[in-house]
């Protein structure tokens, strides 16, 4: 058997390069040794997207694109498909979970500086992924047909029409109608099942090319190239498998535990993750209380809020809102500091890095709540100090009190 195997495995071999691919992307890439908890992220995006993807196709064999059906396909998939309310439930909460990671991942970049050199492209290539995911995620939120993402799909839309000259035309564009109709379910259906899912994997693909290309960054922002043995290996490198595939499929076990909790005990989260006003049909001639996105864009929602209106155009927080998106791309060259490392960082960064995150997690929260007065003002400081971690780090890098660097990955 083990003779007819290695003579298959040489068959192909000699017709694809599969045990090249596999030597050059796992048991002989070297990855630093010094990884921790913060690494586990990225292998955990990439399960969920697997999940999605999988969950998704079950789910539209039995959904019907159609603003007549779509809410009733749904509630039939929940009632009577086998194992139907599981795969729905599965792929509301790996939505919000992607998100979960997602975000986690991109905060261990501005911990340990993974997107300075030679990391850039990298970095720009995983602010796409991102950028593509909530375009994934919009889509899909107008599918279910309920009030909610109805409404919601409504306004966030609307708000391209204030773009000057172009936004009314741009709306039509997105919407394929004036208004939220079945043109747009159906159109949003094609996008979220076909066209972003294969960017996605296209550009999931590259991100993991140059990442192997020029090495994973480490808690301590230290090349591990710099110092090899004699064989080119690098002295503080392992092989990413077996020790990184075992470390990883470990934590992939914790997550799935916490995911698997979400979906049979809590799957809608107390409404963060599915919203009560979303078990109603849409009805375009009532418009629910208090229309607010899913969680997961409510920073950036707040953000367009507290912006005022400019002669009674919603413009300037539309601009604002995308700034707050597209500021991330610049981050390589915004970052002027001496080291990568938070270890290694001085008390300044720490500090704006720190308010950053609060500010992050402050607008999410404002974003769900009504718009008060209060709450406006609240948002309005938060959004100074958001965008003050981005235009105010050229300055504040450069002048910080850092520690030196060691020459060698440490093991703490």
């Amino acid at each position: 058997m083990m003779k007819l195997l290695n003579g298959l495995l040489g068959w192909v071999d000699a017709r694809f390069p599969l045990v090249s691919s596999f030597k050059a992307h796992a048991s002989e890439y070297y990855a630093p040794k010094n990884f921790n908890f913060w690494y586990f992220f990225g292998s955990l995006a990439l399960v969920v997207l697997v999940i999605q993807i999988t969950s998704g196709i079950f789910l539209t064999m039995n959904y019907k694109p159609d603003a007549l059906f779509a809410f009733a396909s749904v509630e039939y998939i929940m009632r009577d498909v086998h194992w139907g309310w599981l795969l729905r439930y599965v792929h509301s909460t790996g939505a919000s979970m992607f998100f979960v990671v997602i975000y986690l991942h991109m905060f261990r970049g501005l911990i340990y500086g993974s997107y300075r050199k030679p990391r850039e492209l990298l970095w720009i290539i995983g602010m796409i992924i991102y950028l593509a995911l909530m375009g994934e995620a919009f889509m899909g939120y107008l599918l279910p047909w309920g009030q909610m993402s109805f409404w919601g799909a409504q306004v966030i839309v609307n708000l391209f029409s204030s773009v000057p000259i172009i936004g009314h035309d741009l709306a039509i564009l997105i919407r394929g109608d004036f208004v939220v109709s079945d043109t747009t379910l159906n159109r949003f259906f094609a996008l979220h099942v076909i066209a972003i899912p294969l960017i996605l994997v296209l550009i999931v693909a590259a991100h993991l090319i140059a990442l192997h290309e020029v090495g994973s960054n480490n808690p301590d922002g230290i090349e591990i190239k710099k110092h090899k043995d004699a064989n080119g290996i690098p002295l503080d490198g392992i092989p990413f498998h077996p020790y990184y595939t075992v470390k990883d499929g470990l934590g992939v076990i914790a997550f799935l535990i916490i995911f698997c909790a979400i979906i049979f005990y809590a799957p809608d989260m107390g409404g963060y993750f599915l919203e009560d006003n979303n078990f109603i049909p849409a009805n375009p001639m009532k418009t629910p209380e208090h229309i607010s996105p899913v969680w997961y864009f409510t920073p950036y929602y707040a953000i367009l809020r507290a912006v005022p209106p400019l002669f009674g155009s919603q413009f300037p927080g539309v601009v604002a809102m995308g700034i707050a998106t597209m500021i991330f791309f610049f981050l390589p060259w915004l970052d002027r500091g001496k080291v990568k490392s938070i270890r290694y960082r001085g008390p300044i960064y720490k500090t704006f890095l720190t308010l950053f995150a609060i500010s992050f997690v402050g607008l999410g929260w404002l974003g769900l709540m009504p718009s008060t007065p209060t709450y406006t003002v609240i948002s309005r400081i938060l959004s100074v100090v958001y965008f003050a971690f981005f235009l105010l780090m050229p300055w504040y890098t450069r002048i910080d009190k850092c520690k030196p660097e060691p020459d060698r990955v440490t093991s703490k």
